[in-house]
């Protein structure tokens, strides 16, 4: 068994956010990454993960879009409407876990639970193993775990409800 520990020195965690409603081509789709995170996990044969993410730790690294570039100052203003809809204050980590592994095609999949603010849903996430790399994505709903969507101007702005997550990691 070798148990592998990963994290931000060894792979990239990203989230993807869009936007909706009658003024979205003004707001940008952000690029969110996380500085402290880890995921546990047997790599010669998958059969459990442990994931954790301090959401305190979340950066926006970029947001395309918008009818101007993206300035620093509003990358923080978007950090901190990030952090107040996770309900960071109250709920500092993300968790996911999944008790065993599934072969699938090139990868495996992990059914388990995912936690967001409290909130705890079954999940499914694939991991594709190519070479020295781990690559995955999943898609995860704000409604799903009880969370606001960012808005702004009464709705006609809004961070779109499905986030999708894309990690990779080097194995």
């Amino acid at each position: 068994m070798a148990i592998t520990i990963f994290g931000p020195d060894t792979g990239d965690l990203t989230l993807r956010t869009g936007v909706t409603g009658k003024a979205a081509r003004t707001g940008h789709r952000l690029t969110i990454g996380f500085t402290d995170w880890s995921a546990t996990v047997d790599v010669d044969a998958p059969s459990q993960v442990a994931v954790r993410v301090a959401v305190g730790s979340l950066e926006v690294r970029g947001g395309e879009g918008g009818l101007t570039p993206m300035t620093a100052p509003e990358r923080l203003v978007a950090r901190t409407n990030a952090l107040k809809s996770l309900k960071a204050d109250k709920h500092p980590e993300i968790v996911f876990t999944a008790p065993s592994a599934t072969p699938d095609g090139d990868g495996y999949r992990f059914d388990g639970t995912l936690t967001i603010a409290g909130a705890s849903r079954e999940h499914s996430v694939r991991v594709t193993r190519d070479g020295d790399r781990a690559t995955g994505s999943t898609r995860i709903r704000h409604a799903d775990f009880g969370l606001k969507q960012y808005s702004l101007m009464m709705g006609a702005l809004k961070v779109a409800d499905e986030v999708d997550v894309e990690w990779s990691l080097a194995l």
